[in-house]
């Protein structure tokens, strides 16, 4: 726009020069001079004009340049990003597996555990058993012969004669056939691992681990996708073990298991009952993360009695 301003005044002073060499004719030399220098403004202001365009072009370049730069710069830096998530997505995969892992662990741990609790409380009526037959044998030594039961020799009572043999005897087998069952589990053996604790149950039903052992039945269905063999298994625990130490587990685990069928709201229920029945537990817990997981208020906790 500023050339062809200066173009115009240009054209304008040449027309002036003209018209007044028309209006008042000069000498030929200073008309010639005058329409010299004319001509070189004139080809120096084309030349400013073309050292203008030159320089607009080059910084055109110069822009593009670095538009292209930044471009391939965002290009780049959005790759990095996409890699960088990627990698967290994999820890966090990771990191998820290695707790179910811990978890696992744990519980198996927390198992032997309760395993010990139950020897030791055996063998603690174990000895309890022995001590009370020592005492009988001494009483009775002390004392000579007492009169005993009828058609005895002497009168003395056969040592035990009236005696229950100590309880446990077939603790051994009872112990190894859980830690068989529980190792199966914890290696990932599920249906050697049901075999055995479903032939623990049938053997020793009575014996303090046997919850254990049916909680377990449920675990080996969950873990195989079974979700509503699983559901029946916790449910035998909840139902005919009452005092069993796989309460809180039973029906923390029942409620997940709802969840992976779609039924959330039986689910919820339940895990919502296992922070109102077993508060501060590691179970309670479990299931408040899993309430907010899914937006729901967990239950109020209640305070043991």
């Amino acid at each position: 726009m500023r050339t062809r301003w200066l173009l115009l005044a240009v054209a304008a002073m040449i027309f002036g020069a003209v018209g007044g060499a028309i209006l008042a004719p000069q000498p030929a030399g200073a008309v010639s001079k005058e329409m010299i220098e004319l001509q070189q403004q004139v080809g120096q202001l084309l030349q400013g004009q073309q050292d203008l365009r030159s320089a607009m072009d080059s910084n055109e370049a110069t822009l593009r340049t670095l538009v292209q730069q930044s471009l391939d710069s965002i290009n780049r830096f959005s790759g990095e990003m996409g890699s960088l998530q990627k990698t967290v997505q994999e820890v966090q995969a990771n990191t998820g597996s290695r707790i179910d892992t811990m978890a696992q662990q744990t519980q198996g741990l927390s198992d032997n555990l309760q395993d010990v609790q139950a020897r030791v409380g055996k063998l603690s009526q174990q000895l309890t058993d022995v001590q009370n037959l020592l005492q009988s044998l001494d009483a009775k030594l002390s004392g000579g012969s007492p009169s005993g039961p009828t058609g005895a020799p002497g009168g003395a009572e056969p040592a035990g004669g009236n005696m229950a043999p100590p309880s446990g005897l077939s603790s051994a087998s009872a112990d190894t056939l859980y830690q068989n069952a529980l190792r199966d589990y914890n290696t990932g053996k599920y249906d050697l691992a049901r075999q055995e604790f479903s032939d623990y149950i049938k053997t020793f039903p009575s014996n303090d681990l046997a919850s254990n052992a049916q909680f377990y039945l449920g675990e080996v269905s969950y873990a195989q996708g079974d979700f509503r063999g699983a559901i029946e298994a916790y449910d035998i625990v909840l139902m005919n073990y009452p005092n069993s130490f796989k309460l809180g587990a039973s029906l923390l685990k029942k409620g997940l298991a709802e969840l992976e069928l779609g039924m959330k709201a039986s689910g919820t229920r339940d895990l919502r009952e296992v922070v109102r029945r077993f508060p501060n537990s590691d179970d309670a817990r479990r299931a408040q993360a899993k309430l907010r997981e899914l937006g729901a208020a967990p239950a109020a906790r209640t305070a043991p009695h």
